[in-house]
């Protein structure tokens, strides 16, 4: 240390030495995401492998390193050090101006920690909020949770809102999703021949997973439940019910079946009705009388 003194000069050995800790602090930074890209990089090998702990406490080791990085370098200057304890004799104060200015920031953080902790949703999940919002979970962030949408568009959400959402997670828990395949028949059309049909597209569709437990095999329940849910003014409206290992698999077998089953109605005979309206011309029955 002497050494270092009688090369450097006592005024600028501070500056050195702030510089010395801000930069042992970028490198310190960077190893630790480095470390943490390797350990991202090899759980997306691993199928199944859930990558919301570690992409969150990348960031928020991250900013750890530059706050104690800071914070050092800051005490290492003796103007700054005085400062710093004068403003740490009116703690308090300090405490309630950040924590008014720092509200929604802090909120933020405190509601991202609380959606790793408890994993409402995590990467990779397809989520619904609201009405309009759907996508998949690409990241979640000290501040923010950003969802891809089917448009290859990314919807940004703070944590603090998002928290208070009702959020419809297709995945959680259990990633099998029932699709549920509505077709309209008319009713001079035959029921059972439909029913017939709407099982047997269902069935042969390959994305279509058998979701019975051995007790409903053995009651006898059928693979494919179809059944007559409701009358319209033209129309006998007819469900079956389908079920995907995951929503992506379910989408595109729900849009499969609509076309091959509506090729099966056609080819067999079942018709798919349009509302019939019948109109009246007054004038012309008013004419029809008085001549």
């Amino acid at each position: 240390m002497e050494a270092i003194k009688e090369l450097i000069p006592e005024q600028y050995l501070v500056l050195v030495s702030v510089g010395v800790v801000l930069i042992l602090t970028i490198l310190a930074a960077a190893v630790s995401s480095r470390l943490f890209r390797r350990a991202i990089k090899k759980s997306e090998t691993d199928a199944g492998e859930d990558l919301t702990n570690l992409k969150f406490l990348k960031r928020g080791v991250t900013v750890l390193i530059y706050l104690i990085g800071i914070g050092v370098a800051i005490y290492i200057i003796p103007e700054l050090r005085g400062i710093a304890k004068g403003m740490f004799a009116s703690a308090g104060l300090l405490a309630i101006a950040v924590g008014f200015a720092a509200q929604q920031a802090l909120g933020n953080i405190v509601s991202g920690i609380f959606i790793v902790i408890f994993k409402p949703y995590k990467i990779g999940d397809r989520i619904q909020i609201r009405t309009d919002l759907t996508g998949v979970i690409e990241d979640i962030n000290l501040r923010h949770t950003v969802i891809r949408n089917f448009e290859n568009r990314r919807i940004i959400i703070p944590n603090s809102v998002i928290s208070n959402e009702v959020v419809i997670n297709s995945n959680y828990a259990d990633s099998k999703i029932i699709k549920w395949v509505d077709m309209s028949i008319s009713y001079d059309s035959d029921i059972d021949l439909a029913r017939k049909i709407i099982q047997e597209e269902i069935a042969a569709h390959p994305n279509f997973i058998d979701n019975r437990n051995q007790e409903q095999v053995d009651a006898g329940e059928p693979l494919v439940p179809v059944r007559v849910i409701s009358f319209g003014e033209s129309s006998v409206n007819v469900r079956g019910w389908a079920t995907a290992e995951d929503p992506a698999k379910a989408f595109v077998m729900g849009t499969d079946l609509n076309e091959s089953i509506k090729k099966r109605f056609d080819k067999e005979g079942i018709e798919i009705p349009f509302p019939y309206r019948t109109l009246v011309y007054k004038d012309q029955n008013r004419k029809e009388e008085k001549s």
